[in-house]
């Protein structure tokens, strides 16, 4: 019986799903150790304490090494006790010994996330399960409390292009925080604009024989009818690659970059414009 619902005693059997797979929605700390160790038993009680205090921000998983040899042959566990934390089924961060209680709360801190990045996680997970209106005010929310988080500036623009808006993402755009989401919310700018354009609904040039073409699929990208508007923009650049610029193409490209990599339609209309292109 452990002390805690979240310290728990694994083996090479439950190792997979304890820690490795565990790991992906909590960080595991893996407490290797042995009864006959004396910094084990120092440390194990501390270890224990600061997981109780945590109150599930964590999970401590004890292995005792002569009972389970293979995982600490395969950790490379050479001395005990040793601590391996596991984030996303990856080793984070480890050491060896036994630590004062100082060293082992700010280890435990570094892993744990804050009130802010839980924030920005859960926003995270709204957008990815394509809740965009939610989505969007949980990334506003962490941005009333931090305007320079990236993060969060980067998700609000995807929530808001989601849901057909152009104008305040192409402004987040403009006085986007410091920080290496910048990179992806650039690629995002030529559909900001153009989703920006149709809000002001024109006035467009009548004189262009492809405008009209160009404006419908800006305005099906605007109602998510991404399939239609991929369709117009592929067909517009059949006719001219060079159009505006070559515009339709970095709007494609700004899509594909907004629904990820592994969204069928963009597997789908990126081989159709490399098609064209090459």
């Amino acid at each position: 019986m452990t002390l805690s619902e979240h310290i728990i005693d694994v083996t090479e059997a439950t190792f997979e799903s304890d820690v490795l797979l565990s790991s992906h929605d909590v960080p595991v700390v893996a407490d290797f150790w042995a009864t006959w160790c004396g910094p084990c038993l120092v440390l194990g009680p501390i270890l224990e304490r600061l997981a109780i205090e945590a109150g599930g921000a964590f999970r401590l998983a004890k292995v005792n090494v002569d009972e389970n040899p293979n995982l600490a042959i395969r950790y490379g566990v050479q001395g005990i006790p040793a601590v391996k934390a596991f984030k996303n089924g990856k080793v984070e961060a480890e050491f060896v010994g036994a630590q004062p209680e100082p060293v082992l709360r700010r280890f435990v801190q570094r892993l744990v996330p804050t009130e802010s990045e839980q924030a920005v996680e859960k926003a995270q997970s709204l957008l990815a399960t394509r809740h965009w209106k939610e989505a969007e005010q949980a990334f506003r929310d962490v941005l009333d409390e931090n305007d320079t988080n990236s993060i969060a500036a980067l998700g609000l623009m995807k929530s808001l292009l989601m849901q057909g808006q152009g104008e305040e993402p192409r402004k987040i755009i403009e006085n986007f925080p410091p920080g290496t989401e910048w990179a992806e919310a650039e690629r995002l700018r030529p559909l900001a604009e153009i989703l920006a354009e149709v809000e002001e609904d024109g006035p467009y040039p009548s004189d262009d024989p492809l405008a009209a073409r160009f404006y419908q699929a800006a305005r099906l990208i605007s109602r998510n009818n991404f399939p239609a508007a991929m369709d117009g923009l592929l067909d517009i650049l059949r006719e001219d690659k060079e159009y505006r610029g070559g515009l339709p193409k970095q709007i494609l490209l700004a899509l594909f970059a907004l629904l990820g990599d592994g969204d069928p339609l963009t597997r789908q209309y990126r081989d159709e414009l490399a098609s064209i292109l090459f």
